[in-house]
């Protein structure tokens, strides 16, 4: 019990980092800085069974926080930098409470393949390992992660405000216990006025068949809708919640999130 509980509280601290608004398949153009400096609070009082059914019971907490910069090194390339911390607890009904924290990073690069029907992009990062990975525990060398990313954006007007669509699949490899992961995230965005932006997101997270114990084949699905209002000089704030609406061997999580978009 102790290594499932183990197992959960890392899903909860890895796959359930919503809500990173970076520009998507588009590239920054050159010399432009952008930074996301965002905060999430989660919970969970259940989680998702091998079978899909959210009847598990478990107390489930979560403060994550990060900080998105890329900056436009020319139209084509953007460079990316990403350190996050979170800190988490979690307790099953007849067992005592977990807590980890800690911190990690992530670097990479997002390259424009054409933008002739939209934009493609490749993204590349990697990412090292905090200590609240919690397969840590269980294997010596696990935690840093590789990620290549295939990122497609379109722009569209509907009743004569612009809006956008933003499509992305990816392959994640993970040393250690932990499977591999492929995550596949959409992003649907519309102006309902000049200034007022409103998303609606899905980020999802399918599990290879890779896994070694305590980890098993897990999913992940989140939902979010979220408001971006512009101050000015380059300054917006989002605001939105998130809840997962179908899982696999993972957190049934619920969540508030608040960034602050900076860009120069």
């Amino acid at each position: 019990m102790k290594k499932l509980r183990a197992a959960l509280l890392f899903a909860g601290l890895s796959v359930g980092a919503v809500s990173r608004a970076e520009a998507g398949a588009w590239t920054q153009t050159d010399g432009t800085t952008q930074v996301i400096l965002g905060a999430t609070y989660s919970g969970a009082s259940a989680s998702f069974d091998s079978s899909g059914v959210p009847d598990k019971p478990i107390s489930f907490s979560k403060l994550w926080s990060s900080i998105w910069a890329e900056y436009g090194w020319n139209d084509d390339l953007t460079l990316i930098v990403s350190p996050e911390f979170a800190t988490a607890r979690t307790a099953a009904p007849t067992t005592s409470a977990m807590r980890a924290s800690d911190f990690a990073y992530g670097a990479g690069v997002r390259y424009r393949l054409v933008d002739s029907f939209g934009v493609l992009s490749l993204q590349a990062m990697v990412k090292s390992a905090g200590a609240f990975d919690m397969s840590v525990a269980v294997d010596d060398k696990s935690g840093e992660q590789g990620e290549l990313r295939l990122l497609y954006g379109t722009n569209f007007t509907l009743f004569h405000h612009n809006g956008f669509f933003d499509a992305e699949v990816a392959e994640r490899w993970i040393a250690g216990a932990r499977p591999n992961e492929t995550p596949v995230d959409l992003t649907l965005g519309f102006h309902v006025t000049h200034r007022d932006l409103v998303l609606i997101q899905s980020f999802n997270v399918i599990a290879g068949g890779d896994a070694r114990p305590p980890y098993t084949y897990y999913r992940s699905h989140k939902l979010e809708f979220s408001w971006v209002t512009e101050l000015g000089h380059g300054i917006s704030v989002q605001t939105g919640s998130f809840f997962s609406p179908a899982g696999q061997n993972a957190l049934d999580e619920k969540g508030v999130t608040l960034s602050l978009w900076v860009t120069f």
